[in-house]
Order: C-alpha cells, then sequence, then structure tokens
C-alpha cells in the first residue's frame, strides 16, 4: 500500500512508499483515504525539526488532516460503508493525567499524549488506514470536497470554546474581532466568527491573490496596515492571534477594549526578540481586565463543532480555501510553498 511517510528528524526523508495495510489494532473502522491536508506542522516534520515514529518503528505515515470514505466499520458503531469521515489527531495519554481521563486530551498536563502522523503514531497519509470508533468524526455527505478542513476548523473551534469560555467570566457581549493572519486558521477564525454574528475584521500583509476576496465574500473587512493602527482603529473585543510573529502578537495585547481577549494560535519560532514595555503591557491588561490565552489541538467536542460549523457553511466559500490539490505520487509538491497558497491537499 501507498503512504507519504518520513523518518523522523531526517531531513529530506520525505517519500511516497509500500507500507504494509493498517494493522486490525490500529482501529475497527478500515477507511478508504480521500485527501489529506498539509499544514506547517507537516513541513516541520519533513524538514527534520521534530516528530516521532511509533515504538519500534523508523518511519512514521505522515498526515494529521484527513479525509477518507469507510469500507468497513463493527455493528453498533454508528458507522456504516461509504459514510464521510476524519479521524481525531490526539489519543491520551496512558496514565492518564486528570485532563485526559475527562476526555480533554488537548489539555494534556503530563505531554504524554501521542499524536497520528506527529507523535508516536502513524498519520493518515495512505491509501487505507484504521481509526477507532471513539475517535472517529462522521461528516455530511455535502462535504465530500472540503471535509479535509475538518481538522484545521477544529482546531478554531476550540480556540471560540475558550474564548467564550474566559468571556463568561463575567457580563460578555462582544461585537467586534480581529483575527491575525490569512492563512486557513485564520480564515477559519473568521468564519466562526461570521456564524456567531460579529463584526469580523482580518488583517494580512498580502494585498493581492485570493485572501482579500475570500475575506470579503465572507461578509469580512479585510486590512494590510501595521497591527497597532488596525488596534487603534478597531479596539476590538476579541483577537484570534493566527500568525505566530511575536511582533504582532504584542500588538494585539495592548489594544483591546476593555475587558478585551486575546487567543493566540499561531506558534511563533524560537530566537526571535522583540523590545518590549513590560510595564505598559502589565498596565493594560492588569487595569482593563483583559485576558491572553493560549490555545492548541482539539478534542471530540471541537471536532462535532467544526463538523457542525462546515456544514453551515457555503461550500464554494469553502472549496475556495482549497487552492492546490496534488496526487499522492507527486505530494512533495504539496510540500512547496508558492505566493497564492491557501490551503494545499494531497489527493488519496
Amino acid at each position: 500500500m501507498r503512504a507519504l511517510t518520513v523518518h523522523p528528524a531526517q531531513a529530506g526523508s520525505l517519500a511516497v512508499t509500500d507500507v504494509p495495510e493498517p494493522a486490525a489494532s490500529h482501529g475497527a473502522i478500515l477507511a478508504e483515504g480521500v485527501a489529506l491536508g498539509v499544514c506547517g506542522t507537516d513541513r516541520e516534520i519533513a524538514a527534520g525539526e521534530h516528530g516521532s515514529a511509533p515504538p519500534g518503528q523508523d518511519h512514521l505515515i505522515l498526515g494529521h488532516e484527513s479525509l477518507g470514505r469507510v469500507l468497513e466499520a463493527p455493528g453498533g458503531s454508528g458507522f456504516s460503508s461509504g459514510d464521510l469521515v476524519v479521524g481525531v489527531v490526539r489519543r491520551p495519554d496512558p496514565v492518564p493525567c486528570g485532563a485526559c481521563a475527562a476526555g480533554e486530551f488537548d489539555m494534556c498536563r503530563n505531554g504524554r499524549y501521542t499524536e497520528r502522523g506527529i507523535k508516536g503514531l502513524d498519520g493518515y497519509g495512505a491509501r487505507r488506514w484504521r481509526v477507532e470508533p471513539d475517535y472517529a468524526v462522521r461528516l455530511d455527505p455535502r462535504l465530500a470536497d472540503v471535509g479535509v478542513l475538518l481538522e484545521p476548523t477544529s482546531v478554531v473551534a476550540k480556540a471560540w470554546d475558550q474564548i467564550e469560555k474566559v468571556g463568561r467570566r463575567s457580563w460578555f457581549e462582544p461585537r467586534t474581532v480581529l483575527v491575525t493572519g490569512a492563512g486557513p486558521i485564520g480564515l477559519l477564525a473568521a468564519l466562526l466568527g461570521t456564524q456567531r454574528g460579529l463584526d469580523v475584521h482580518l488583517l494580512d500583509r498580502v494585498t493581492d491573490g485570493p485572501k482579500p476576496g475570500v475575506v470579503r465574500d465572507l461578509g469580512a473587512e479585510y486590512h494590510t496596515e501595521d497591527a497597532a493602527d488596525v488596534m487603534r482603529k478597531l479596539r476590538p473585543d476579541v483577537v484570534v492571534e493566527a500568525t505566530g510573529a511575536g511582533s504582532v502578537a504584542l500588538d494585539v495585547m495592548t489594544g483591546t477594549a476593555r475587558y478585551g481577549i486575546v487567543c493566540l494560535t499561531g506558534v511563533s519560532s524560537a530566537g526571535r526578540r522583540v523590545k518590549v514595555d513590560a510595564g505598559a503591557l502589565n498596565r493594560e491588561i492588569v487595569l482593563e481586565n483583559d485576558a491572553v490565552i493560549g490555545s492548541v489541538n482539539a478534542n471530540l467536542t471541537h471536532y462535532r463543532a467544526a463538523a457542525d460549523a462546515l456544514g453551515r457553511a457555503d461550500l464554494d466559500w469553502l472549496g475556495r480555501l482549497i487552492t492546490r490539490r496534488v496526487p499522492l505520487e507527486r505530494a512533495g509538491e504539496a510540500f512547496e510553498s508558492r505566493a497564492d497558497d491557501i490551503k494545499t491537499v494531497i489527493e488519496l
């Protein structure tokens, strides 16, 4: 069976190779791989920066943004042959910690979790894969062309869940949200903002290509000015930061409305330094009851919320987020960044 593999920590090892059929021990649901989304995490693993293979194995089947079609499913599982299905990425740690025991494995406290296609478990980048029924999410058949967006949507569904939980510590009726970064995470965060009836603004430095039009057709306003200038103009109630740029993150922390919430979803590169007036930052956050939170990964609750959000979205708009599709045998092309890329998908 053909699959997309890497040897973790070995740059340049990305390849499409023959691997054994997935073992029944990997899950009772057997799915035919339909599509695989490629993100920054996959590119970092392919570059040898992180990632780990399953125990006793020298290679890792890559891929965590899955989409498949059920070939076999046990009776009583809630799945049937032909169902469109996505596999959850993370599995709880074996101890488990308190969060994992409560089903909140996205909030694992001891770091012993595993992740499909990333850490200790083979991913979904294969012609066929297996998944446990408890870690599978069925999608509306209408989403056959765009269902591969479910995993990144689950990430922003979690971010919005965290924002709303923090907001409920007091009276909370946000009106304006700024999303920084017009990649897949930023655009999907903006989608969920519009679905909440908010006045949505999105900041990115790109002035041409598909992104400005995609944002406008969502009903949001597109900005290209410096983050500090946009913050002064909008004074948003909520910011979803999806660039990972340290200077942008600092600018949005100090410019929200009172009781503002900044949710950081972008991961910054280590070693980059920016000057900051720590006293002013502290004063802003304390005296205005602001909150800054980090959010990563998702649990089953967020996957289901994401499936609902995609089901309510305009399918043509979602389709415009997928700007390139490449066949599995040319998967290496999906790891080459191009100026007009939003989401690149490998067709399995």
